[in-house]
């Protein structure tokens, strides 16, 4: 893979991840135009994560069948066009039905990031993986900070439309400058529907998927509980702050983007375990100072700008060492195991941002920071479980061995080691036709 091959999907990941974030910034500013609660503005949040979940199980088992550069552009098309729809929402009924369409279309990190896994080699797999997710920060810190800001000037519908304007300009980019990539040749391409099938069966087949899409829905869950209410705690009573002020203090989260590509090296040094370990108790302990920056003043506001660096940072690094162990399973059906790690995933994240709401509702941001703590606390102790399973030397490196309580399995697959060849390990086709 090439630098710029890299760069050039590093930006694709940060507008496809950046659209799902920046209405995060901008609730309190939907729910005064569209005259509502801002409890019922925030639910544009969680539909568009809904909707991201549902693009995940629908759209990205297509990039094990379908060249990447259409399937990129067309997604990206399609979702600049109803991003510009969901600006231009008379009412949130509409917007909310937008914001799942949204959420459905924008999925092009999730197809960008199996392409790349098969584009290197499996010892530099994590900081590849590393590089495409500090990008996918960055366009998630800087969506909030872009949306926060401009939605301040401008009203709550620039942002929208904004996004829909680069999101177009990004998708005629890509149809220039990106060769089509396919993961299989197309003699062997699956039919659509064992596509969809088969990450059932993936879940089903292999553990090691299972406890990283657990991991990733426990933290996620969490952290997207956290995001969806504190602007709420910070337009509230506590502070007194605009929109704007919210996107700054995600802004401060920019420091993941230098941590991911270190968290990606020590994956592929040492493997996944040790990294989910960290970002597991990292998670646990920002519940504990995010709960401390609820009481307002600039002291309060300083804590809770460590507490979401600490959990951004816990949550990114947990990701790139599930999603190098889930890659390593098979290199055929690697779209196919990312559908199913991410729904996992983002279904978490769709409940945690419901659940935060409920939890604000009942008990305020000590309700929110509460939730934090218990789904970080029930991932961890998977983990621990995990960990007295199997061998001692396992879990401390990460490293493949093989699993006896299946007496035919593969290695369970951790990063820096190499999975069991797969039924092909083939190259990447790649079609220079459109």
């Amino acid at each position: 893979m090439t630098r710029r091959l890299l760069l050039l999907l590093t930006v694709t990941c940060a507008v496809g991840v950046g659209t799902i974030y920046f209405p995060q910034a901008i609730t309190p500013l939907v729910a005064s135009g569209l005259d509502t609660s801002e409890s019922s503005a925030a639910l544009a949040v969680t539909f568009t994560q809904i909707g991201y979940s549902i693009g995940i199980f629908l759209i990205v088992p297509l990039g094990d069948r379908i060249p990447n550069r259409r399937l990129l552009t067309t997604l990206l098309g399609l979702t600049g066009v109803e991003l510009l729809a969901a600006g231009c929402a008379p009412t949130l009924p509409v917007l909310l039905a937008a914001s799942v369409a949204v959420g459905t279309t924008t999925v092009a990190a999730q197809v960008v990031s199996p392409m790349a896994a098969g584009l290197v080699p499996v010892d530099r797999r994590g900081a590849v993986m590393g590089t495409l997710l500090s990008g996918a920060t960055g366009g998630m810190l800087l969506a909030r900070t872009f949306s926060g800001t401009l939605g301040e000037y401008l009203g709550w519908r620039a942002p929208y439309l904004a996004a829909g304007v680069l999101t177009l300009v990004l998708a005629a980019v890509l149809t220039r400058a990106l060769p089509d990539i396919t993961a299989v040749a197309p003699a062997v391409k699956p039919s659509y529907g064992s596509l969809l099938v088969e990450p059932l069966r993936l879940l089903r087949d292999e553990p090691e998927l299972r406890r990283s899409g657990f991991y990733q829905a426990m933290v996620f869950g969490g952290f997207c509980a956290v995001w969806t209410c504190l602007p709420l705690l910070l337009t509230g009573p506590e502070y007194g702050f605009g929109a704007q002020t919210v996107g700054l203090i995600a802004l401060v989260g920019a420091a993941t983007m230098v941590c991911t590509p270190f968290a990606g090296r020590v994956v592929d040094r040492r493997g996944a375990d040790p990294v989910n370990l960290a970002g597991l108790l990292g998670a646990l302990a920002s519940a504990a100072v995010l709960a401390a920056g609820g009481g307002g003043g600039a002291a309060g506001l300083a804590v809770l700008v460590a507490g979401t660096l600490l959990l951004d940072v816990s949550m990114q690094s947990g990701m790139i060492a599930n999603k190098t162990r889930v890659y390593e399973l098979r290199a055929d059906a690697r779209s196919r195991l990312n559908t199913a790690y991410m729904t996992f995933g983002y279904l978490g994240g769709s409940i945690g941002s419901w659940l935060g709401l409920r939890a604000h509702a009942l008990a305020g941001w000590p309700g929110v920071c509460t939730l934090l703590a218990l789904l970080s606390t029930l991932a961890l102790t998977r983990h621990l479980v995990e960990a007295r399973r199997r061998p001692a030397t396992t879990c401390l490196s990460g490293r493949a061995t093989a699993d006896p309580s299946r007496p035919n399995s593969r290695p369970n697959s951790g990063a820096g080691a190499s999975a069991s060849p797969p039924r092909s390990e083939r190259s990447m086709a790649i079609d220079s036709d459109p």
